[in-house]
């Protein structure tokens, strides 16, 4: 039995509550396909029977998305309120009833949102971190930062990496996907020449044609960038197994899986060398441990899609463990911020996740307060 299974006990809900947050980003997200410059976030806390909150996050894309996923997590927590249930009880039901409306998209973060707010109440209660509670021995993770460098001219890219760097990290993503190469790789170089030493992701956000992306491809691995992500459709698996197979820089995907199984059909059909789940869209932290397992049995090395403060605990407890995406944007919110030293993230030792929000914080930033 797995360390994960015997942790788990049943909880009660006794109720939920739901904050929704829309705070300024410190550099704006400029992709292929648009430009965020405010995070909305959804805090939600579970309350248990058995006395332990359980907390969870969801970086909700847009205000008209976070209304949605406000109500969908009201309703899936009455649902399974007041009766024991482990977090995989609980997300085993909760999955058949959306069954006809699908367990997708918005539907699937929702659920996500209360499995990982369970986990966090189960390890609060037992007095644990997550990750302990997991079997994981780690004490920290490789980390790179993803706060920045969105699309942009290259002097601004320089610049911004030069910034990014201030926070012990070695390790950026850069957002490609200019009109043309000749753009990306004067991106590159600039950061080169401004910070030179420094590791490089790069993220075309799905932005290419198969053939662009073989194109660009062949040049940028020759630009010493450690992995190539979504280069193209991330469900193009037959465009992207073309990609792996003619490319010597590894083929990243992964932040759109729906389902642990799209993990695995990923690797299996040869569509990427890396996979990134995002925990949110993996269904929680169950959903997690299902993916990790998949890799594992592939021998395939598992990063996280945002969520850093969750996903350095999923990765802790995982054999397969690469890189951990830090993103800033939950930060300002909490009261112990996740800590990286030295290009690396520290597992919290608290109780749970660790998630405590600071509540003038909070207060100041509260979307339904403003509008």
């Amino acid at each position: 039995m797995h360390e994960a299974e015997r942790a788990e006990r049943p909880l009660s809900v006794e109720s939920i509550e739901t904050i929704p947050l829309e705070l300024p980003m410190r550099f704006p997200l400029g992709t292929s396909a648009t430009t965020v410059r405010t995070a909305p976030l959804l805090l939600c806390t579970l309350r248990t029977r058995e006395g332990a909150d359980g907390r969870a996050y969801l970086f909700c894309y847009s205000i008209a998305a976070m209304r949605a996923l406000d109500l969908l997590l009201h309703d899936a927590a009455g649902f399974i309120a007041q009766r024991p249930l482990t977090p995989r009880q609980a997300a085993a039901e909760l999955a058949r009833r959306a069954t006809l409306v699908g367990v997708t998209g918005l539907v699937r973060m929702a659920l996500s949102a209360i499995d990982i707010a369970l986990w966090d109440a189960l390890a609060v209660a037992a007095g644990r971190p997550l990750a302990a509670l997991l079997g994981g021995t780690r004490t920290a993770v490789p980390a790179y930062n993803s706060s920045g460098l969105g699309l942009m001219a290259p002097h601004a890219a320089a610049d911004e990496a030069a910034r990014l760097l201030t926070h012990g990290f070695g390790t950026l993503k850069v957002r490609l996907g200019h009109p043309t190469l000749d753009e990306d790789l004067a991106v590159l170089h600039a950061i080169r020449e401004r910070v030179p030493g420094t590791g490089l992701l790069a993220d075309y956000n799905q932005a290419l044609t198969v053939e662009d992306a073989l194109r660009r491809g062949l040049a940028l691995q020759d630009e010493g960038i450690a992995w190539l992500e979504e280069p193209i459709r991330h469900d193009d698996l037959a465009g992207n197994s073309r990609l792996a197979d003619a490319l010597d820089v590894p083929i990243q995907l992964g932040e759109n899986f729906n389902r642990p199984e799209e993990l695995a059909e990923a690797v299996d059909r040869g569509a990427c060398d890396l996979v990134m789940p995002d925990v949110a869209r993996i269904g929680g932290v169950s959903g997690w441990l299902r993916a990790a397992a998949l890799a594992a049995a592939r021998g395939t090395p598992i990063s996280s899609h945002l969520f850093p403060e969750i996903s350095v605990h999923l990765l802790a407890a995982g054999p397969t463990a690469h890189w951990l995406e830090y993103v800033d944007w939950a930060g300002p919110l909490l009261r112990h911020p996740l800590q990286i030293r030295d290009s690396q993230a520290i597992v919290p030792d608290r109780p749970g996740i660790g998630l405590e929000w600071d509540p003038d914080r909070v207060a100041f930033h509260r979307y339904d307060r403003r509008h």
